[in-house]
């Protein structure tokens, strides 16, 4: 039997796509890499899972796994490769309010498990703009990080335990409920934000979190990101701990948004060059309680620590949401980043992370190396300050190769130098393996194509993927 036809048999012919078929899973978000598959599988179950690999790895046909298809680094390009569709796998199978925690496929899109958690008074607190088609699969698979991590971590820090089927279809079961268990090497960990490399993620254990009882939401505006990390240190101590989201843009992508969505309003009247989204979240009734004069105690308290740090000249505006509605708005400017930094053809887009108390000199440092590469160069940046991760998009003045590797490696200078990471939370994909190449601890990545031969030595695992070939 053809390769097609056992797929065929494990899944059904309506699950078994080809040719134009294709079309919704071949290209990324951005479009930068696309490729019709040999087939895009659809399985419903783990065993299908198993099934399907069993035949690829007979075969030595690549696989290549895909959630929402919401990559920004090239990691589910698919030439030559079987594609294995989680979509139909995203059962939510159980929350358990009690000891916090879901129970879902890998296939379960972020915004159900939200709806899903919210039921039960809980929330899981992952969240990015692509919420809405983002599949929890893809989200370990890259360990996204989102607007959340300030106060919850990142999608690692979130999930207990998992389920995975290994590059010769052993079904390896990591499901643990347990919030401590030292049995040994932590494989979960080294399939989270592997990329589908080591194998597929079919089932997670998530940990899920007290819903706030309220918020409270503004956007504030600060003279530089020295008073923005004090901002978020005294927001901390006067709150207890309790900021949720703490993310910055600057005032190139505050107009790129009033570009793109022309009915939006300005975070602000004036225009300013450093603007933050701060969230706080509380459960505790003395914060949360309606009072008497229709005023809600958590709100109250960032107005007047707000009003304080206005008058000492720390902050220099702030805009503090009234109703669900302004709270929504301030949201929605920032989740649109995703189609923002599409508003221009040619875009280096940079995932970077430096320690928090460096934001500072990042900018600093770079702005003086565009200074000499491509003066007239522009660049927008959206951030989760709070953890110094910095989507950093740069938009060259011409769209040439080897000019925009030259930026790419100033960007990556500048980071490394800080002590910085040049992938925070997007995964390597294809599109950061050079850097891999050129930035990455060389022993580190001996031992990571030690592993990766050990445990998939054909190669069928998404190869070309995250490790740079060696020289």
């Amino acid at each position: 039997m053809t390769l097609l036809t056992q797929l065929r048999e494990i899944v059904g012919d309506n699950h078994v796509l080809t040719d134009i078929e294709t079309a919704k899973y071949d290209h990324d978000w951005t479009g930068k890499y696309q490729a019709t598959p040999i087939a895009v599988v659809r399985p419903a179950s783990t065993q299908e899972v198993s099934d399907i690999v069993k035949i690829c790895a007979a075969a030595k046909t690549a696989i290549v796994p895909v959630s929402g298809n919401t990559s920004l680094a090239g990691g589910t390009y698919g030439k030559d490769a079987v594609m294995i569709s989680m979509e139909r796998m995203n059962d939510i199978r159980d929350i358990r309010p009690d000891a916090r925690i879901a129970i879902v496929g890998a296939g379960a899109v972020l915004s159900s498990i939200h709806d899903a958690a919210d039921a039960h008074d809980l929330v899981f607190p992952l969240t990015f703009g692509a919420k809405g088609s983002a599949m929890i699969g893809g989200a370990l698979s890259t360990n996204a990080g989102g607007s959340n991590v300030v106060r919850y971590g990142s999608t690692r820090g979130l999930c207990l335990g998992l389920e995975v089927v290994l590059p010769d279809g052993q079904i390896m079961n990591l499901m643990s409920e347990l919030h401590k268990d030292n049995s040994g090497y932590d494989l979960k960990n080294l399939m989270i934000g592997a990329e589908g490399t080591l194998g597929l993620i079919t089932s997670a254990v998530l940990k899920l979190f007290p819903k706030p009882r309220a918020y409270a939401t503004a956007m504030v505006a600060v003279p530089a990101f020295s008073d923005a990390l004090r901002l978020l240190n005294d927001l901390q101590a006067a709150t207890g701990g309790l900021v949720e989201a703490f993310e910055y843009m600057d005032a190139l992508y505050v107009a790129d948004h009033l570009t793109m969505f022309p009915k939006a309003r300005a975070p602000f009247e004036d225009k300013h060059d450093i603007n933050i989204m701060v969230e706080v979240g509380a459960t505790a009734p003395n914060l949360t309680d309606l009072q008497p004069d229709g005023t809600i105690p958590l709100v109250t308290l960032l107005e007047d620590t707000l009003g304080q740090m206005m008058e000492d000249g720390r902050i220099v505006d702030a805009v503090v949401a009234q109703n669900d509605a302004q709270r929504r708005e301030m949201w929605e400017r920032r989740e649109a980043a995703g189609e923002v930094m599409l508003l221009r053809k040619t875009m280096i887009n940079n995932d970077i992370c430096v320690p928090v108390d460096k934001v500072d000199d990042f900018f600093e440092r770079i702005d003086a190396r565009l200074a000499e590469l491509d003066p007239k160069a522009l660049h927008s940046s959206v951030s989760h300050l709070g953890d110094g991760n910095i989507h950093f998009l740069l938009f060259p003045t011409k769209d040439d190769a080897q000019h925009i590797d030259v930026l790419t490696e100033a960007v990556e200078d500048v980071v490394l130098s800080l002590g910085g990471s040049f992938s925070a939370e997007h995964g390597i994909g294809l599109t950061k393996k050079p850097s891999m190449a050129r930035r990455k601890d060389k022993v580190a990545l001996a031992i990571m194509r030690s592993v990766k031969a050990a445990i998939d030595p054909d190669n069928i695992m998404n190869p070309g993927k995250v490790l740079p070939q060696t020289n």
